[in-house]
């Protein structure tokens, strides 16, 4: 079950004695899920967690606690965690303030899968606060939110037109530009993906218990 970051956690039912105090904490970006880095935590480096809102580990090699982006700035913003069902590790859920690897990478897993619609999202956003000049999507944004709907309306039409009369690459290529405009028009509103994510997962849970 998942454990929100307020909440304390059942600390002491723990299995501490396993791994010679230590529980093994796979981080994940709380937006994409893409893995970040493994790491360990003794009780104090949990509790310094929950306590502080910043993932904090036990570094073996230093022989200390260690909170991620105490040097480079680069800390991992806990937003919750779960306990496995053995209750000998972790998983943590985080918002990464910078690249979590030491290499200056996103993840210390190079090739780490992650949700691409979150990344677009957050590209998006990007465009909205900085409006780069010469960019699509910054252009999409200074139209207004009746331009951007009516631009999905396009590509919801060209969508199923090309449902009908296309070919799969075609299909393809129509419904990946309105998942797009989509975006643009959800942000354009003030509102995240993860909102229509939630309608979603609730209309599923409502037919599920029927």
């Amino acid at each position: 079950m998942r454990h929100d970051a307020t909440k304390a956690l059942q600390v002491d039912a723990l299995a501490w004695d396993k791994q010679n105090g230590l529980l093994p904490a796979i981080v994940q970006d709380a937006a994409t899920l893409r893995v970040l880095m493994l790491g360990y935590m003794d009780r104090a480096a949990l509790e310094t967690t929950l306590a502080e809102g910043k993932v904090t580990f036990y570094s073996r090699s230093k022989q200390r606690l260690w909170t991620k982006g105490e040097a480079s700035g680069h800390f991992l913003q806990l937003v919750s965690i779960d306990v496995d069902c053995d209750n000998d590790s972790l998983l943590v859920l985080a918002h990464p303030q910078g690249p979590t690897c030491h290499l200056q990478r996103a993840s210390c897993f190079p090739d780490a899968p992650g949700e691409f619609l979150a990344e677009l999202e957050a590209l998006i956003g990007q465009r909205d606060r900085e409006r780069p000049a010469g960019s699509y999507t910054s252009g999409l944004f200074e139209d207004g939110v009746r331009a951007i709907a009516q631009k999905v309306g396009e590509e919801g039409v060209e969508t199923a037109l090309a449902a009908v009369a296309q070919g799969d690459a075609e299909l393809q290529g129509e419904a990946a530009d309105l998942l797009y405009h989509l975006l643009v028009l959800l942000r354009a509103r003030g509102l995240p993906l993860a909102g229509v994510v939630e309608v979603l997962r609730a209309r599923h849970r409502a037919s599920v218990a029927r």
